[in-house]
């Protein structure tokens, strides 16, 4: 997993997160993964919370960017997506956590975390930390790189 910027005119995070919440879980919204997050390089916000459709499990997606615009003022989009009809959708919005299952309090594994400037999805880990941080790392194969987030909520 590459550092959370984006480079060139986009110049806006790697992951932050914006997400609808439908359902809850009691052990998910007691967990102190769980809530909105500023990427390590504190150009994005993340919000993390029960996933829709499978609410024991943990979801995140992008809430705000610095620089939601690119250097035209148009709405930074997806555009490196493998998903050509996906690379039009606005970067506010997309989905950067997915399937994160349980692995004790504080703890999420199983998961796939999505960078929106590579268009690359990771499995990844989530670890609250002491002092409202996150321990966000993605990996391939054994190879993990991990960011520190900070709580915002």
């Amino acid at each position: 997993m590459r550092p959370m910027r984006y480079h060139g005119p986009m110049r806006a995070p790697l992951l932050a997160a914006a997400l609808a919440i439908s359902g809850s879980s009691a052990h998910a919204a007691a967990d102190p993964v769980m809530g909105q997050w500023l990427n390590q390089d504190g150009e994005g916000k993340v919000l993390i919370a029960p996933c829709g459709g499978a609410p024991a499990e943990a979801c995140g997606a992008i809430v705000w960017l610095k620089a939601p615009n690119d250097d035209a003022g148009r709405p930074v989009r997806d555009i490196h997506n493998p998903d050509p009809a996906l690379r039009t959708r606005r970067v506010v919005g997309v989905p950067v956590i997915r399937d994160m299952k349980p692995a004790g309090p504080g703890r999420w594994t199983g998961g796939r975390l999505y960078d929106p400037e590579t268009g690359k999805s990771y499995k990844g880990r989530l670890t609250a930390l002491s002092g409202g941080r996150l321990k966000v790392e993605g990996c391939v194969l054994v190879l993990c790189q991990a960011q520190i987030w900070t709580r915002v909520d």
